[in-house]
């Protein structure tokens, strides 16, 4: 069959922007009927365009407080029919169901309903009905009707019609009928979602993960490009798994976009800096965390870990887990070090002011901290990774140590530091700290041995630039140690204390190993990989 010209139109909508233009231009130009309801035929009526009421079409009045309005035979059935089957043309003359041609829906506003922070049954009043299914008749014969969801579309739809006698083309109505599912789609998994934290369910796995995980993304911004120029790119949230001061929630106050490599990288720094309770700045390169430190000050705590790796902090990104400081930013303008992103919870307004004098440096502000999402995602081809957030929230209580010595108070205060930034360095990871301060970070390596030896060397580079004695070092391993050479290899470069998981067949070496040179070796039970 051909393109049916436009001869009723049923319109209803939540959104009235643009609708008694469109409506008018309808009629006045092609003389097609309005049939509406409630407020859009108010809306419609009072711009001069004649309206036909929903009752007067379907012989029934509206009812319920509006909850049964459009649910009707002869509304479906205008809908439904195939044009060009005699049958269904026959059934509808004989109950006498005109032909409906094109439907103008949009929703009832249900997500902003929960935005707003409305009490249970004001939310399930606002969820649509009719609308969802007069969209779904529509799109479902779009063979025949043109149905239309958004107002932006009004323009470019007449257009159309101008352009062909007062008719849409199937390429148009095939477009519209996609984005109507799309639609209903997005609609039905809001309402789903919203019900689901009602009932505390949906996004913590108290058990086992779910055999089905509906993941609602929703474009944040789109970017330049992707980790290359060549890659095209966009950043998304995850509305239902996104903590309150998660990167995707936290507010830019200053600088260029951020870029898909920034907000890779941001993420990293601002999960990791978070599992502190004290002051702590991280410095982070390229997924590592190059400097990292706790101290009585935020702007100590800088100074610490800028001194880790100045050379690595060129061009990185900085996260606070505290207000950011006047001070801070007067030692970070000091250093003359160039900076990608800082993040925190919050800045002195001093302190900001000096910030938005680098047009360039992206600022932005999170209104405070929180543990990140429970789940995290990683998608890998056709299919995705799922897996509760690593957290370093183990009891040191529950520690034990297997070797003669133990650590002293402040060596075990050391210690424990250690293992946290640890969790943030790329495995196999061994991290080498001082005073509080990650001096020496061996990310990445093939095998153990060399990251120790990487961190090792590191941590006396920056001990020698910061005229500082190399003793008193202690290390942590994100996973156990295969082999005792990594013992001797951290013992050769004056480690006293090491924090591991434990757990290799070989446990036994590696404490012999230790004995043998005096060092203090600690067992959490836990591993913390991150690949």
């Amino acid at each position: 069959m051909g393109n049916p010209q436009i001869k009723r139109a049923l319109v209803s909508v939540t959104d009235k922007t643009g609708v008694a233009e469109f409506a008018k231009a309808l009629h006045d130009e092609f003389g097609v009927e309005i049939v509406s309801t409630g407020g859009t035929a108010k809306a419609i009526e009072a711009a001069g365009v004649p309206v036909r009421p929903i009752d007067d079409l379907t012989g029934f009045p509206e009812m319920m407080d509006g909850r049964v309005k459009t649910l009707h035979p002869k509304v479906h059935g205008g809908l439904l029919a195939k044009r060009d089957n005699p049958e269904h043309m026959r059934q509808a003359e004989e109950h006498g169901i005109g032909m409906i041609d094109m439907v103008v829906v949009n929703l009832y506003a249900f997500e902003k309903t929960v935005e707003s922070g409305a009490d249970f049954d004001t939310c399930i009043e606002n969820i649509d009905i009719g609308g969802p299914s007069m969209l779904r008749s529509a799109a479902k014969n779009h063979a025949s009707v043109a149905v239309v969801t958004d107002p932006a579309s009004y323009d470019a739809i007449l257009e159309e019609m101008r352009a062909n006698d007062g008719c849409t083309t199937l390429e148009t109505r095939r477009k519209l009928a996609l984005r109507v599912f799309q639609t209903t789609n997005a609609y039905d998994g809001a309402i789903a979602r919203w019900l689901e934290g009602q009932l505390g369910e949906g996004v913590a796995w108290p058990t086992e993960p779910p055999a089905e995980c509906d993941l609602h993304l929703v474009k944040q911004q789109g970017l330049r490009y992707g980790e290359n120029p060549h890659q095209t790119a966009a950043f998304y949230r995850l509305d239902d798994f996104a903590s309150e001061h998660s990167l995707v929630n936290a507010e830019q106050l200053n600088g260029k976009e951020l870029s898909y490599n920034n907000i890779l990288d941001t993420d990293a720094c601002w999960s990791l800096v978070r599992e502190f309770d004290e002051p702590a700045v991280v410095i982070l390169k390229h997924q590592n965390p190059c400097g990292s430190a706790v101290a009585a000050t935020v702007a100590e705590a800088y100074d610490k870990a800028f001194a880790c790796d100045p050379k690595s902090a060129f061009g990185g990104i900085i996260a606070a887990n505290v207000e950011v400081t006047l001070e801070m930013i007067e030692h970070m303008n000091a250093n003359k070090q160039f900076v990608e992103v800082l993040i925190a919870p919050s800045y002195e307004p001093a302190a900001l002011e000096l910030l938005q004098q680098k047009k360039n440096l992206r600022v932005l502000r999170t209104g405070g901290v929180d543990a990140p999402a429970a789940i995290e995602f990683r998608s890998v081809d056709g299919g995705m990774l799922a897996q509760c957030v690593d957290r370093v929230n183990e009891d040191p209580a529950e520690f034990t140590v297997p070797t003669k010595r133990k650590p002293t108070d402040d060596e075990m205060h050391e210690l424990l530091f250690a293992w946290k930034v640890c969790k943030g360095v790329k495995s196999n990871a061994i991290l080498v700290s001082k005073n509080h301060a990650g001096i020496g970070m061996g990310p990445g390596q093939p095998n153990r041995v060399d990251s120790a030896r990487l961190a090792c060397e590191r941590a006396h580079e920056a001990c020698e630039r910061m005229g500082v004695e190399a003793t008193g070092l202690v290390a942590a391993s994100d996973a156990f140690f295969p082999f005792r050479d990594n013992i001797d290899t951290l013992a050769s470069f004056g480690v006293t204390a090491i924090i591991q998981p434990g757990g290799s067949v070989r446990d036994e070496e590696s404490i012999q190993a230790c004995d043998e040179h005096g060092i203090a070796m600690v067992f959490t039970g836990h591993r913390h990989f991150r690949h």
